[in-house]
């Protein structure tokens, strides 16, 4: 079953923005099964792959008293939007970038319980004169050690290369490395320990992150005014669109230190509230408390027509990143988020039965179909 099939002739589709996970996902599938065959390289090092993070966000290995976490994420298209709202505005936007791109990778490596160590950086300009832009440039250092001084995570280096005929010119591809530690190891979080009766807390967002935004530059098209139109009083599209991502790490840090351990983690980033069917097990995950939706993704869901299932399986309708606590502890995990600045609500919970997402409130169900990640 398609969850991308548009409602009304007038829906904007994920997939006619130019982004098909039915295409993509093959991929992803056929190279975790290739990549799965090397893990038995480690042995030859006195050490081994978690094997539950195969498939997670971010991939696990045992070294003996501890383990190492790691991920590689890109921005994406979202430079684009920065790029255009600088010539309609004189301003720029790169420190901001610069969170999103770090976030991208910190918090799919806080899924599994890591503490993040090292972020290195992979800019790839369109050309040389990309990095002459002084303001520009200037902006995605200050903002890259800003969001790693916010995650207390060491920035170790990078790489910066000018690849015109692959980058466009005028352009530039942003993507973040990260390795973490998981230390003590019941810090392990792969859900090995989820189940019926768990709480699920969601975590705000504030906007539209990384993710959709492929959707929300082919939305332009259809605004007179384009990234200029204002969705709120004194706040245009764009840069509504431009609100940095949510770095989630010292939530999971300040959890830690409080001494809960979630049973598992979702970073609802591509597919939506998808995503909180991530976990393999057969669960049936009931919503009974939906977030409120920020302004610029209640924008786009009007302007693309589309519908409510549409647009929670492509956005991230309010919701950044999601807790699987111990029923016990969902309502101090809500507190300690909102301590670091973070809002929270407990969202519904686990039961024994089919795998499948309720979200009641809007009578919308995801099942094992909708989500196909391994």
């Amino acid at each position: 079953m398609s969850t991308h099939a548009p409602s009304s002739p007038d829906t904007l589709s994920y997939e006619q923005a130019g982004v098909n996970y039915d295409l993509i996902d093959p991929l992803k599938i056929a190279a975790q099964r290739a990549a799965a065959a090397t893990g038995a390289h480690l042995g030859g090092h006195g050490f081994s792959e978690v094997p539950a993070s195969r498939g997670e966000s971010a991939y696990v290995v045992d070294v003996g008293p501890f383990y190492l976490a790691s991920i590689v994420e890109c921005l994406g298209t979202k430079t684009l939007v920065a790029d255009e709202m600088s010539k309609l505005t004189g301003k720029s936007f790169y420190a901001g970038i610069a969170q999103d791109t770090i976030a991208m990778a910190i918090n799919d490596l806080i899924t599994v319980g890591a503490t993040p160590l090292v972020v290195q950086a992979y800019w790839a300009a369109g050309g040389s004169d990309w990095f002459g832009d002084k303001l520009r440039a200037n902006e995605l250092v200050t903002g890259w050690k800003k969001a790693c001084d916010t995650c207390q995570v060491a920035w170790g280096g990078g790489e910066t290369p000018a690849l015109a005929g692959i980058v466009e010119e005028g352009r530039i591809d942003l993507a973040a490395s990260c390795t973490g530690l998981i230390n003590p190891k019941t810090r392990l979080s792969v859900g090995d320990k989820l189940g019926p009766g768990d709480a699920i807390v969601l975590l705000a967002s504030s906007g539209i992150h990384a993710n959709g935004l492929s959707l929300a530059r082919k939305l332009v098209e259809r605004l007179p005014k384009g990234y200029l139109t204002e969705i709120a009083p004194g706040l245009s599209y764009g840069e509504a669109l431009l609100a940095p991502t949510m770095l989630y790490s010292p939530v999971t840090e300040a959890l830690f230190k409080a001494g809960i351990t979630p049973h598992y983690c979702a970073n609802i980033t591509g597919h939506g509230w998808r995503k909180l069917l991530r976990h393999p097990g057969q669960f049936t995950y009931r919503i009974h408390t939906v977030p409120p939706v920020t302004p610029v993704l209640k924008f786009i869901q009007e302007q693309a027509k589309q519908d409510d299932r549409e647009a929670y399986s492509t956005l991230n309708m309010g919701a950044g990143f999601a807790l699987f606590v111990p029923a016990a502890e969902a309502e101090r995990t809500v507190e300690i988020a909102k301590a670091c600045g973070v809002d929270a609500w407990v969202a519904g919970a686990l039961e024994a039965g089919p795998k499948q997402l309720l979200i009641e409130p809007l009578d919308i169900r995801f099942s094992d179909d909708d989500l196909q990640l391994r």
